[in-house]
C-alpha cells in the first residue's frame, strides 16, 4: 500500500488543491504519512507568486530528498505549471505535474502501487490509469506532466481542515483562476480562466462541514467576487452568499479576500445585517498612487477604493478591513511611496500584508527597466509595516472595553505566545483574542475585552453561547 506526504507551500487555493488531492488518495486506498521522511511518495505542492517563493520550493524539495531519498518525489502547483523544467533538473524530483495536469496525480500513484518494480528513471508509467495524452507526457525525457492551463478547466476543491486554526475554521475553495491581468501577477498563466463551483456543491460542502461540528467556515478563491460568472445560468456571488444563509446552518461564513470593486453597497448591507457573516474585508489595495495603479493594469483609481472602505465603515464601524500593498514596482518613485503611506494613514484599516515586488517571468512588468533598488525597495517596505502595525495596534486598543463574541480555537503548545491560563480565540473582526480560563475548541464565547499582550486582546469570559462537547473534545 502506497503511503504517501503532502508538503504545501502558497496560498488558501493552493491548500485548497492540496486537500482535494489528499481526499483522492485517500479514497484510492493510499496511506497518509504523519511525515515526509517515512513517506513512499512525496508531493510537493508549489506556490510561484515570488521569486522566494521558488526558492522557498527548491530548497524544501533539495532537503527532503536528502532525509529520504527512496521517496518518489511528484512536484505540482504553480510553480510547476511555470517553470516545470527547472523543477525536473532537482535531485530526487520524480515528476513535475503541473495545475494543469494535477488531478492525474492520484492516477499516478495508482499506477505506481500497481506497478511497485516500474523505474523512475525510465521516464514513463504503464497507462493502466492513464489517457493518451498524458501518457506522451509521461514518455517526456525530463518527466513532466503539464499542458496549456486555459485548455483545462476542473477545479479541485476540498475543505481544509488543518493547519492556521482550521482544525476549528475549515476553509473551502469556490473558485479558482483570474480573467484580469494585472502587469505584475503571475497567477492568471498558472491557474487560467476563473472558473466556479456549483452552487448545490458548495451548498452540500457546507451542509456536511456544519454536520461535522463545525461552526465557522471560510470561503476562499483566486477571485472570489468574480464566482458564478462562467457558470450557466450565471450565480452571482452575493445571491450565492443568500442561499447559503437560507439553506444552510452554518453559524459563521468568513470571505477570505475580494477585490475592492467587488465591494458593493448591497454585498456591505448584506453584512451589516446578519451575524452569520463575519465582519472582516480583506480587499488588495497594491498601491495608492494612481499612476502605479494604472501601470499596474489595476481597474480602479485610489478614491475607488476610499469610498468602498468607508463604505463598510459606515455600516459596520467595527469590522476589519485588511490590505495588500506592493511595494517597488518599477518606476516607483519616492512621491508615489509617500502617496500610498498618505493613503493608507487616512484610512481606517486595521491591518496590512506588505510584498515587495518581484519580478516574475512572463507577466509585463518584468519586461519593465526603471527597477527600484532592493535597498530601497527594503526601506520601503519597513515603513509600509510599520504603518500597518500602528493601525493594527490602534484597531485593537478601539475595542478595549467592548465584549467580542469569539470562537475558542485549538491550543497550540508552539506558539510563539505563551498559552498560560488562556485560550486563543478569534473575534468576527479578525482580532486574536486570549480568552482567560480553559475551554475546548469550537466554543463561542462572549468575551470582555480588558486589555492586550503583544498583538492579542486579552478577554474575560462573559458567557458561553454554545457547546458541542464530544467535538470540541476531538479538537484539543
Amino acid at each position: 500500500m502506497t503511503t504517501f506526504y503532502i508538503q504545501q507551500f502558497g496560498c488558501r487555493a493552493t491548500q485548497a488543491d492540496g486537500a482535494a488531492i489528499e481526499r483522492q488518495l485517500l479514497d484510492r486506498g493510499c496511506t497518509a504519512s504523519s511525515e515526509f521522511a517515512s513517506a513512499d511518495v512525496v508531493v510537493v505542492n508549489t506556490c510561484t507568486v515570488t521569486a522566494s517563493a521558488d526558492a522557498q520550493a527548491r530548497d524544501a524539495i533539495r532537503k527532503l530528498h536528502a532525509a529520504n531519498p527512496a521517496a518518489r518525489v511528484i512536484v505540482t502547483g504553480c510553480y510547476a505549471q511555470r517553470a516545470p523544467e527547472e523543477l525536473a533538473a532537482l535531485p530526487g524530483v520524480s515528476w513535475v505535474v503541473g495545475n494543469s495536469h494535477k488531478p492525474q496525480i492520484p492516477d499516478l500513484l495508482q499506477t505506481l502501487s500497481s506497478h511497485p518494480s516500474t523505474s523512475a528513471s525510465d521516464g514513463f508509467f504503464p497507462a493502466a490509469a492513464l489517457d493518451a495524452d498524458s501518457m506522451s507526457l509521461l514518455r517526456a525525457p525530463a518527466k513532466i506532466m503539464t499542458g496549456d492551463i486555459f485548455e483545462r478547466n476542473v477545479l479541485l476543491s476540498a475543505p481544509v481542515l488543518g493547519g492556521e486554526g482550521n482544525h476549528t475554521r475549515p476553509t473551502l475553495k469556490i473558485q479558482d483562476g483570474c480573467d484580469s491581468r494585472c502587469s505584475y501577477c503571475v497567477i492568471p498563466f498558472v491557474r487560467g480562466k476563473s472558473r466556479s463551483l456549483p452552487p448545490d456543491t458548495v451548498i452540500h460542502e457546507i451542509h456536511r462541514l456544519s454536520e461535522s461540528g463545525f461552526r465557522e467556515i471560510v470561503l476562499s478563491g483566486i477571485n472570489l467576487g468574480t464566482y458564478g460568472r462562467d457558470l450557466s445560468p450565471r450565480v452571482e456571488f452575493e445571491a450565492l452568499l443568500r442561499r447559503i444563509l437560507d439553506e444552510t446552518s452554518v453559524e459563521r461564513l468568513r470571505i477570505s479576500s475580494i477585490e475592492p470593486l467587488d465591494v458593493t453597497q448591497d454585498l456591505v448591507e448584506l453584512f451589516a445585517g446578519t451575524d452569520r457573516i463575519a465582519q472582516h474585508f480583506h480587499m488588495p489595495l497594491q498601491s495608492g498612487s494612481d499612476r502605479i495603479l494604472a501601470a499596474m493594469h489595476r481597474w480602479y483609481r485610489a478614491e475607488h477604493y476610499a469610498r468602498r472602505v468607508e463604505l463598510i465603515r459606515e455600516r459596520l464601524p467595527h469590522a476589519a478591513i485588511g490590505a495588500d500593498v506592493i511595494t517597488g514596482f518599477p518606476g516607483e518613485t519616492e512621491a508615489e511611496h509617500a502617496a500610498t503611506l498618505a493613503f493608507i494613514e487616512r484610512l481606517p484599516f486595521t491591518y496590512l500584508h506588505v510584498f515587495s515586488f518581484s519580478k516574475r517571468p512572463g507577466t509585463k512588468a518584468a519586461s519593465l527597466s526603471n527597477e527600484v533598488p532592493p535597498a530601497i525597495i527594503k526601506r520601503r517596505a519597513r515603513e509600509l509595516r510599520a504603518l500597518g502595525e500602528a493601525k493594527a495596534s490602534a484597531f485593537r486598543q478601539s475595542q478595549f472595553g467592548r465584549t467580542l463574541r469569539v470562537l475558542t480555537l485549538r491550543r497550540d503548545n508552539s506558539s510563539e505566545v505563551p498559552t498560560g491560563d488562556t485560550t486563543p480565540a478569534l473575534s468576527s473582526n479578525y482580532l486574536n483574542v486570549r480568552v482567560r480560563g480553559i475551554f475546548p475548541a469550537n466554543l463561542w464565547l462572549n468575551c470582555y475585552v480588558s486589555g492586550e499582550v503583544g498583538n492579542y486582546l486579552i478577554g474575560d469570559p462573559e458567557s458561553v453561547l454554545c457547546a458541542d462537547s464530544a467535538f470540541s473534545a476531538s479538537l484539543r
